[in-house]
C-alpha cells in the first residue's frame, strides 16, 4: 500500500496579487498531529503560504491535499469555510464588542458537529494562563494576552489543520518559553496537525518535528531541526541561521583539512571532497574548545555574557572573526585584547563544507 501523508503540498507557486512570492514548493506532513515550522525573514511569503492553505488565495499550478482530499489545485478551490482549517493571524482578530471569553467560545460554536469534544474551555484557559482576562474586552488587554486569546479560539475549534502565523510574536520574552512548552503540550494532547510560521529559529527548533527554511522565493531546506542546524544544505541557510561563520580551508585528506589561521582540523566530512579542494568550512561557536595551555592563541575582540555561557569573538592573524562558546563557569575569563587559547588538535564531529 502506498504511504499516504496526512497533508501534502506538491509543486505549488504561492502568489499574492498576481506576484509569485514562493516558487515550486513541495513538502508533506506525514502523520496527523505532527507540528511543522516554516522559518524565514519577514516579507518572504510565509503568511501567503498560510493564506493559500486556508483557501484565501488561489493557486495556478500544483496541488494542496489534506487527509487524501484535494483542497486546491489548478481546477479545484474548496471554499475556506469548508476546509476545517483554522488560521490564527499575527495581529489578533478578536471582536472588540465581545469579552475575551465570548470571543474564544465563538470558536467552539463553529465546531458543534464535532461532539466528541476532546478539550474544554477550562483546559485551554489553564494551559494558556488567561483566566484573569476572560471577562475583559480586547481593548483592555495587552497585545500578548490578545495573541493568547486568539490562539485559544483557534484551538477550541479543533481543526484538522491549524495554521499559526507568528503566534507568540507579542508575548513577553520571559513568558515565551513557558507558553511554547504549554502550546506544544496542548497540540500533542489534541493531536492537532499544525503549521507554525515564525522568524525565531529557537521557537521553530523547539516546536517543529520538521523545519522548512524559506529564502529568496524558495523552500531551501525541509528537515529535522537538528539537521537544519548541524547540516545546513546551502550557504544561504548558514547565513540566515547566523550560527557560525564560513572560513576558507583546503582538504588535505579523507578526514582532514587545513586552515591558514587554525592549522589542521580533523573530523568526519558530511560530503567528501577530493584532496586539494578549496572549500568554505562552517565553523559553529561550539566547534572550538578553550585551552589556556594551547600554543594556538587568538586575540579576544568581544565577549557576550549569555547567562549559561559566554560567546567570545576572537580575531585571527588574517583578521577573521571567530565566535567561540565557553561555559560561564570556566576558570578565568578573558578580557578584550587578551589572548585566548584554542585546544589542539581541532576536532569537529561533522565537517560541513561548501
Amino acid at each position: 500500500m502506498m504511504n499516504k501523508n496526512f497533508f501534502e503540498i506538491n509543486n505549488v507557486d504561492f502568489n499574492v496579487g498576481g506576484k509569485t512570492k514562493v516558487k515550486d514548493v513541495s513538502f508533506s506532513i506525514e502523520n496527523e498531529g505532527d507540528i511543522i515550522c516554516l522559518l524565514g525573514p519577514s516579507g518572504i511569503g510565509k503568511t501567503t503560504i498560510l493564506r493559500t492553505i486556508a483557501g484565501l488565495e488561489k493557486i495556478q499550478k500544483g496541488s494542496i491535499k489534506l487527509n487524501g482530499k484535494t483542497l486546491s489545485s489548478e481546477n479545484t478551490n474548496i471554499e475556506p469555510e469548508n476546509r476545517n482549517i483554522s488560521l490564527a493571524f499575527q495581529d489578533n482578530s478578536l471582536f472588540p464588542h465581545y469579552t475575551v471569553e465570548k470571543n474564544i467560545l465563538l470558536g467552539s460554536e463553529r465546531n458543534k458537529e464535532k461532539n466528541e469534544k476532546k478539550i474544554t474551555l477550562k483546559e485551554i484557559v489553564d494551559l494558556l494562563d488567561i483566566f484573569h482576562i476572560l471577562n475583559k474586552y480586547p481593548h483592555e488587554i495587552s497585545a500578548g494576552e490578545a495573541q493568547r486569546a486568539s490562539l485559544a479560539r483557534s484551538l477550541i475549534t479543533q481543526p484538522d489543520l491549524l495554521l499559526l502565523d507568528e503566534p507568540l510574536s507579542n508575548v513577553d520574552q520571559s513568558f515565551k518559553e513557558e507558553i511554547q512548552v504549554r502550546l506544544k503540550k496542548i497540540l500533542n494532547k489534541l493531536k492537532i496537525t499544525t503549521i507554525i510560521v515564525t522568524h525565531d529559529s529557537y521557537e521553530a527548533f523547539y516546536l517543529g518535528s520538521k523545519c522548512g527554511i524559506i529564502l529568496n522565493q524558495e523552500l531551501k531546506q525541509f528537515d529535522d531541526p537538528y539537521k537544519v542546524y548541524h547540516f545546513p544544505n546551502s550557504i544561504e541557510v548558514v547565513n540566515f541561521l547566523n550560527r557560525g561563520i564560513l572560513i576558507p580551508a583546503k582538504v588535505t585528506g579523507k578526514n582532514t583539512l587545513e586552515n591558514w589561521d587554525l592549522g589542521t582540523i580533523e573530523g568526519n566530512f558530511i560530503k567528501q571532497y577530493p584532496k586539494g579542494s578549496n572549500v568554505q568550512l562552517l565553523l559553529q561557536p561550539e566547534d572550538l574548545e578553550h585551552d589556556d595551555k594551547s600554543n594556538l592563541k587568538l586575540e579576544v575582540v568581544d565577549r557576550k555574557f549569555r547567562g549559561t555561557n559566554f560567546i567570545y569573538t576572537l580575531k585571527t592573524p588574517s583578521n577573521t572573526l571567530i565566535p567561540v562558546f565557553v561555559h560561564s563557569h570556566h576558570i578565568h575569563q578573558h578580557e578584550v585584547d587578551e589572548k585566548f587559547g584554542i585546544k589542539r588538535p581541532i576536532h569537529i564531529d561533522h565537517i560541513v563544507c561548501f
